[in-house]
This record gives C-alpha cells, structure tokens and sequence, in this order.
C-alpha cells in the first residue's frame, strides 16, 4: 500500500513530528500486514475513544484533492479507447454544428454547446458501458440528462439512424420543423414534446435531482410490495455542479442514504462553472459537495486527475502537487482552463522549485493537454465500475472538468462560454483540429454533420455496445396493461346517496379511498401520498388497513400499540408518508404517476395535502410532472381562504385553482358535495387506468361538514364539463338571478337563494364544479363558432349572472367571456391575504357570505 502524501492543508503545528512519524509509520504497518479492513477497525476505535474522553475531534470529511480511486486499484478499461475516444469527438462536433447552425438562421434560437462539451466523456462512458435500456429480459435503468447536454443526446441519436440530418437541422424549431417534412428537437429533455424519446424533464435546475432519488426509493417500493422487481436496475443523474444550489438538489440526501439506496448513482460534472462565472470562485466546489454528500451518507468518489498526471503523483514524493491543489480556488483553476501551457507552466507549476521540477522536459503542449479526470475514459470507467459495484449507499462522483473543453480561444473555461452559440472560421478550424476529425476545411467552415459509414470501425462499435445494454436510449415507452375501475356504487354510493348526512369532502374521499384500497384489482396499484398530515385528513384507519412503507419494516413498538388506529409501518406497507417535505412528496407522487411509462406498471397515487402548499409551493415540480406526462390524483385539502379558519395567511389558499388552470394537462375541480367527488374521482380513474390518458386531476377538498344531497340524476356530464344546474328557488315569474359557486362557498350560495326568495327573487343555483374546464371549453369554440358550454348551461337561466368562490376573483374571471351575451355578471371571492377567525367572520370580511351575495344581487337587479 502506497503511502499517502504527507499534508494536511490546515494542520496545527506538529510539537513532535518524530513522535508523529512513529504513529505514521505504525498504521502503514498495521495496513501491510492486515490490509485496509482492520485499518478502519483501529481507526473506528480510536474516533470512539476520543469521543468518550471528550477530545473533540472527529474525522475531516474532506480528502486530499486527488482521485479516490488510485492507479493501482483502476480496472483494465474493457473497451477499445481509441474508438470510443473518436465517437465522443463526432458527438461533440454534430452537437455543436447543430447549435452554431440554428444561430446562423435565426439568432434568436439560443442552444448551448459549453456544457456537452465538458459533459461528453461522462455521457459516452455511460452510453457504451453502463447505462442498460430497456428490452425484453431487463426493464432498463432510469438517466438524468444534464439538459443543458440535450444537444450530445441528439447527436447520438444522429448515429444511431434514430435522428436524421433533417432533424439536427431543426433544433428548437418544432413548429417549423413538420412543415419541412422533419422531426423539431426541444431545447431540453421534455418527454411531452417528444413523447417517444425523453424520459425525464430536467430543465429546471434541482428538479431532476430530486426526481431521481425518488424514482430509486420508488423502484425499492415496488420490489418489496412484490409488484415489480426492480433489483438488478440503476437510477444515473448526470447534474451540473451549479445546480447543486438549488435546495431541491439537495433537500433528499438523507432520504437516500437512509434508504441505503444503492441503486442510486449521480454523477456531478463539476465543470467549476454556472452560467455568469465559477460556482465557487473563492473556494473548491468538489471539497464542498464531498462534504455535504459524505456527511449526508453517501459514498463519494473524487474524480479529479486524468492518467497523464499519474506520473506527476508518482514522481511527486512531497507532497507539492496536493499542497499546490489545497491552495488553488476554483476562479484561478478556471483561468488555468482557459490558458495555454505556458501560462500553466508558469502560473501553476513555477509557484515553486517542487513544482517546476515535475515538469521539467514536458512541452507546453503536453502541459496543456494534461487532462482533468472528468476527460479521461479509463479514469470515467474506473469511477463508474466503482459505483455501479458499491452496495449499501447510494454514490456520487464528483468528475472535474473543462466547460468549453476543446472550445480553445472560443470559449474553453471563459466566463462566456455558457452562452457561446458562434464561432468564426479560425475556431471551427482549431476545434477540428484538436479532436482530430475526418472533416476538411470547408467541410468544418460550413458546418457539416458527419456520420462515418455503416461499416465504419466506430459505427459497428457503437451498435454492438448499445446493443449489449439493452438497446437506444434515452427511449421512452407507454405500453402498459389496463387496469380495471370497480363499478362507483361500489366505493361511492353513500356520497351518491348521502340523503343529506352532514360529512366534510375529505371525509368522503378517505371513507372512497379506505374502500378502493380493498378492491383486488386496482387496491394493489393505489399509492396513498401525503406529507405529514395523515391524522388532520382522517387516514389514520389506514394505517392498520394497509400500513406505512418503511424499507427496514418496523423496529419499534409504537406507543399507541393498542389502539384501534395505531401507526404501523412495514416492508410491504403501500402509504408513502414523507415527512415535512411538499418537494420530497410531489417527486415521489411523480414517481408514482409516471410508473406506467417508466417501469411498464400503472400506479395511482393519490396525494392528499394541506392545498395552500402545492401549486403555490412546488408549482415548478407539478409543471416537471405534466411534462412528464404523470396520471394521478392531487387533492388539495383544506382548500380555499375560509375552510380552514384558525390557521391564517400562510396556510389558507386563494390561488390554487388559478395556477392549476394553466397546466394544460391538469384538470381542476373544486367540488362542493360527496357525489359531485365521487363522479370525479371514477372519471379520472377511468381515464387514466382504462384509456390511457395522459392527464393527472387537481381535486380541493374542505374540512367543513355539512349536510350533502343525493346526486341528482342525468347530471354526471354536467359535473365533468364544469357545472350543472343544481335547483331553482322563489317565484318562476318576475325578477330573476343567477349565482354560479363552487366547493366551500356553494352553501353559502343555496343560503343566499333562500334569502332572495323569501323576498320574492327567483333565483337559478348552478354548481360550478371546475371554472378552468368550463373556460378551457370556451377557448376550445372561440376558434369554430360553436356555443361555449357554459352558455348553453345558463341559457334557460335569466337575469344578472353572479358567481362567487372562496377563491380570488380572477378565478370565476376566467368565465367572462363565455357568458350568454347581454348579462351582467358580476363576481365575489376572497382576494388579499387570509386572516385566523372563525369561518363566519372570515366569510363575512371577504364578502363571500350568503349576505354578501345577497346584497350583490339586490345592487345588480336595481
């Protein structure tokens, strides 16, 4: 065993280095004779042992700024370096021609080639070594594509006949693109535009790492439910270092090593560089995410060094090289990046004589073509082997490398190089050049793909690797069997039948979920989400019914043991329980949705939480999930500004259905009875599970009980497309009005008409169950002449139309123009900030009360 270099970058004064060099040259003793295993023992032992005699101490988290994996514990490399070294040059180079073109035609296209250009490496290792697809013997791993390397993935696919030239030549033009008989290429991974490639959508910073711990403890779920065994895939996320800042990327660490997700891979291409400059300009941002990610539990493999500083190490018997590297912050290794080797040799290598000396007889060329470790293919693989191999913890490699790398004086490591899309005829000329590409100098200057010849060494190469993992990818598949919906009397006939019982929405919908859950066919494929609030929403009776999932079972006796409604979590428990977490439960509701196209097996989660914290909250993770194409159930609880009372500003929810309204694949509704929840809810379950659709349901429920009437007949249609008539009140002759309401505000409403009547008002009640669809309908006929719904709905109502919500106003808004022409309407809801009060004074302050709408309609008919 080699001994490691003697430096500690922040070490107290040595009072006694003799004494020091005795335990030095103890341990080194004790690891040649009984090897790495009893080192950790006595290590373990003495960290114990200060701790009991209250040292203070404990292990830095940080390792010197070297590979973890050393020269003499590196694999042979499997492949044929040389073939898989020219394929990741031809990758870099279509990927690039294909951005630089779409910005000679239209400037205003954008594209990126920085990021695939240090990313390559990382890319091709997987491509051709690790990353399995899908096929008839393995259900394939789940990859994470940096989006910014989007163009690397097309350029790929350009290869492999999977793109042709006419596609690469409509990059971000995907209106464009149909007309000129081609395929458009998104900007990043979207699976909803390009449904039958993408996997997963990660073009917003942190949602792609988050997304991908879940999907890795959700495949865990669905091994030990004996759904799917899932034991032999990997989940791979190849993320940029600067979006380790966003919370998301970081807010589940601990979720994963706690579930010991050893299916888990990411991969962070610290090319030390955001969008404007460094990410830590002042700093190391390996040192920092080896700390973070090692003190979170994961395993940590430093890929910094390419095979030609192997025999800098080796010569280096002072420790010069690491002391030089402790001292270096990331702004000056950026500048070394995009410097030649003269400057290198001087600027890094002549800070002092140890230095210098390593490098004496190395040209300024091969100082300049020493590699950092995230372009070294035999280093990738030995990284990758390593973490594939790893059990117990789920991994990371942290791989340096250049952003621009080969991009020379047009933006290798400049602080532009994000947002270079041009290069003039020297830079296209030098980038071929310094891969060694087969093209001509006229070729190169106009931007040619190229694409070597069937038989070519590099094209049989590059099929016969894809086709020993499994196949192309990224590929995205939608195959799955359908799965039965019980009959709705079956779950739901006491909302359907309630005969006025006074029960609260969300009292309906767990007594239809408890009964669902015990259905034989669809039970197993119900995922019951929530965030912490299980006991608030009434499900603490599925606790016993089906209990919490925990991946090491239940090693505690719970303290309410012997109550009826005892927590109890299992291995095989189906409630996903994520703690305080809204971004943790959205990823794993993701997971859950997206289960169908990702693993072959429809799921159907339903994640039930406190409404205020969703589409406020996580909104950019539900817009991820539509994009995704997720099937599933979100129920806002407590929904609305005045349900729940006590509670204030920051929990009541005013907008929800407003930012639901603008997901084009998310249906709203805001239902006020059991029966209007329970046509719904078998809707959405029908359409999802039987015909396939690739659309997910936003449902908000309230607290408040209240009594509920039978669902009347022929008004089913009516309930899906927005609304229906609920009853007419008063004198049919004289003076007439008509509320439109919805959830919590509707009993306000039917108190209202009641009021009017009494003082000779005939009034027409129409339930609005989702004010998004009866505008989405509307938009639909503006383009065809038809009649909107909605003004066929109030057609045989008359008078002034008023609508009220316990919503902001811009919600019953959004209807206007779809209104029967010459009425007036006029709204009620609850804009401004919540208050804690009762529910009758909230009402009342926010003008949303049965007095309320009263006097608003006595104001209109005058």
């Amino acid at each position: 065993m080699t001994e490691p270099h003697n430096f500690t970058p922040f070490a107290e004064v040595d009072s006694d280095p003799s004494e020091t060099q005795e335990w030095r040259d103890a341990l080194l003793s004790l690891a040649a004779a009984e090897g790495p295993v009893r080192v950790r023992q006595i290590l373990d032992e003495l960290v114990r042992l200060a701790r009991t005699q209250g040292i203070g101490w404990q292990p830095e988290l940080n390792t010197p700024y070297i590979n973890t994996i050393g020269v003499e514990a590196q694999p042979a490399f499997p492949g044929d370096l040389a073939v898989e070294e020219r394929l990741a040059s031809l990758m870099r180079w279509n990927a690039l021609a294909m951005v630089v073109r779409a910005n000679q035609a239209y400037g205003e296209l954008g594209g990126h080639i920085a990021s695939y250009a240090s990313a390559a490496d990382l890319f091709e290792m997987g491509f051709n070594h690790f990353f399995q697809a899908r096929n008839e013997t393995h259900r394939g791993d789940l990859v994470f594509f940096q989006p910014h390397s989007a163009p690397g993935v097309y350029a790929r696919a350009f290869l492999e006949g999977r793109l042709s030239e006419a596609d690469l030549l409509h990059y971000r033009q995907e209106i464009t693109a149909p007309t000129n008989g081609a395929r458009g290429l998104s900007s990043y991974p979207h699976p909803w535009l390009m449904p039958d490639f993408w996997q997963f959508p990660t073009g917003s910073m942190g949602i792609g790492p988050i997304s991908s711990i879940y999907h890795a403890r959700f495949m865990r779920y669905l091994t030990h439910r004996e759904l799917l065994d899932c034991d032999t895939r990997k989940v791979w996320g190849v993320f940029g270092d600067g979006e380790m800042d966003e919370p998301e990327s970081m807010s589940a660490l601990t979720l994963a090593a706690r579930e010991k997700l050893d299916n888990l891979v990411w991969v962070v291409n610290c090319n030390l560089q955001r969008l404007d400059g460094p990410v830590r300009g002042n700093g190391r941002i390996i040192d920092e995410l080896e700390k973070l990610f090692a003190g979170a539990g994961w395993h940590v493999i430093k890929l910094v060094w390419g095979s030609d500083w192997d025999g800098l190490f080796a010569r280096d018997t002072t420790g010069a090289l690491a002391r030089a590297f402790a001292q270096t912050v990331d702004g000056q290794m950026q500048t070394f990046a995009a410097k030649d080797g003269r400057f290198n040799r001087d600027n890094f290598f002549g800070q002092n004589e140890e230095l210098a000396r390593l490098v004496e007889g190395m040209t300024d060329e091969q100082i300049d073509n020493l590699k950092r470790g995230g372009h070294d293919l035999v280093k990738i693989h030995a990284a990758y082997a390593a973490a594939a191999a790893h059990t117990g913890q789920p991994t990371v490699i942290l791989a340096q490398t250049k952003k621009g790398y080969g991009m020379g004086s047009a933006g290798q490591g400049k602080m532009t190089t994000h947002s270079q899309k041009k290069f003039d005829d020297t830079d296209l000329i030098e980038f071929r050049n310094r891969f060694n590409l087969p093209l001509t100098d006229e070729q190169a200057k106009g931007l040619e793909f190229f694409k070597p010849a069937q038989d070519s060494a590099e094209m049989r190469y590059l099929r016969e690797h894809r086709t020993a993992l499994g196949g192309a990818m990224p590929k995205r598949e939608t195959a799955c069997d359908v799965v039965p919906v019980p009959a709705m009397d079956s779950y739901a006939q006491f909302a359907l039948k309630a005969d006025g019982k006074e029960m609260s929405t969300t009292m309906a919908f767990v007594r239809m979920l408890g009964t669902l859950l015990k259905d034989p066919a669809l039970g197993p494929r119900i995922v019951p989400i929530v965030a912490d609030e299980a006991r608030t929403f009434g499900m603490a009776n599925l606790f016993k019914q089906v209990g919490i999932y925990s991946s090491v079972g239940q090693r505690y006796a719970p303290e309410d043991i012997g109550s009826v409604l005892s927590y109890r979590e299992a291995l095989e428990g189906q409630i996903l329980e994520e703690g305080i977490s809204e971004a943790g439960a959205i990823a794993s509701w993701t997971a859950a949705a997206t289960s169908y196209s990702v693993h072959g097996m429809a799921m159907l989660p339903f994640y039930i939480y406190y409404s205020m914290f969703g589409f406020q909250r996580v909104g950019d993770a539900i817009w991820a999930a539509a994009d995704q194409r997720a099937r599933g159930f979100l129920l806002g609880a407590t929904s609305g500004r005045t349900t729940l009372a006590g509670e204030g500003l920051q929990h009541q929810d005013g907008s929800s259905h407003l930012v639901a309204a603008t997901i084009p694949n998310c249906k709203a509704y805001d239902p006020a009875f059991a029966g209007e929840l329970a046509v719904i809810v078998d809707a959405g379950m029908r359409e999802m599970l039987v015909e396939q659709k690739d659309v997910f349901y936003y449902v908000t429920l309230m607290n408040e009980n209240y009594a509920n009437p039978d669902l009347p007949d022929g008004v089913n249609e009516g309930i899906l497309r927005g609304g229906y008539h609920f009853g007419s009140y008063g004198p049919m002759e004289g003076q007439r009005v008509t509320l439109l309401g919805s959830g919590a505000i509707f009993t306000e409403l039917i108190q209202a008409a009641y009021k009017l009547a009494e003082q000779g008002i005939g009034v027409d009640v129409y339930s609005i169950t989702s004010w998004s669809e009866l505008a989405r309908d509307g938009m639909a006929h503006e383009s065809d002449g038809a009649q909107p719904y909605l003004a066929q709905l109030l057609s045989s109502s008359s008078g002034p139309i008023l609508a009220a919500t316990d919503y902001v106003r811009a919600v019953p808004e959004s209807v206007r123009a779809y209104l029967p022409a010459d009425r007036t309407y006029r709204t009620l809801g609850t804009d401004g900030f919540g208050r804690s009060d009762t529910r009758a004074v909230l009402r009342s302050f926010f003008h949303v009360d049965a007095d309320s709408i009263v006097s608003l309609a006595l104001l209109a008919l005058a």
